[in-house]
């Protein structure tokens, strides 16, 4: 797994949240993750595509590819039986599948070729699921927010607790979102997360302000996954 931070940086989070803490009861959780989904059921789709049509071209032009394997034997003529013409177009679509796998192991292509949805949709659930073990519930007054950062998919996550997500129309994370989006996209990834963590600590002290007996309930370190 890629580590993005050393220790320094981590620092910077943490201290970012100590600091959005220090006005509001709300607890800032923050994420950092590698990437929020394999995608080996996209691979497998694309596999499988590539192998369909590579089948069907075969089936519909097959005087094409006969030639070419009868040039590939010497020019010899041939006479290819239903049978032999069936084995070479499954044996293609084997190829095509298994190459097309193989290929789209390469982490770079298979982000690439993974639709733009799907990745939205996977970070989405990730971070559902990040939030659920770490903030969700886990607060006096359930004030948590989990900031997700997903880097292979270049998408970030703000979720919140259910009293603030009552209070908080989402579209007012905009503004976190795209301040910390600004930064990470000059490679600043602490210093984004850090603005996002202002941002949401800025939100939570005019909704959520800071009460006389309050305790830091959740950790303020960055946990990178």
């Amino acid at each position: 797994m890629a580590r993005y931070l050393n220790a320094d940086q981590h620092q910077i989070v943490s201290d970012a949240v100590a600091a959005a803490e220090l006005h509001t009861s709300g607890e800032i959780v923050t994420v950092l993750a590698d990437r929020s989904d394999g995608y080996s059921d996209v691979v497998l789709v694309w596999a499988a595509v590539a192998s369909f049509t590579a089948m069907t071209v075969f089936a519909l032009w097959p005087d094409f590819y006969l030639d070419k394997l009868t040039w590939l034997a010497g020019g010899w003529t041939h006479e290819w039986t239903r049978g032999e013409i069936l084995s070479l177009i499954v044996g293609l679509g084997l190829l095509k599948f298994l190459g097309t796998w193989l290929i789209l192991l390469w982490d770079p292509l298979r982000f690439f070729f993974t639709p733009g949805p799907v990745k939205a949709a996977r970070v989405h659930e990730q971070a559902i699921k990040h939030f659920k073990v770490g903030a969700e519930r886990r607060t006096h007054g359930r004030t948590g927010v989990l900031i997700y950062l997903s880097m292979r998919e270049h998408r970030a996550e703000i979720v919140a607790d259910e009293p603030i997500a009552e209070k908080v129309p989402a579209e007012v994370w905009g503004e976190a979102m795209a301040d910390m989006l600004v930064e990470i996209r000059k490679g600043c990834i602490a210093e984004g997360l850090a603005a996002g963590v202002a941002d949401v600590g800025r939100v939570l002290a005019e909704h959520f302000p800071r009460d006389e007996d309050d305790q830091n309930e959740l950790p303020d370190r960055l946990i990178e996954v």
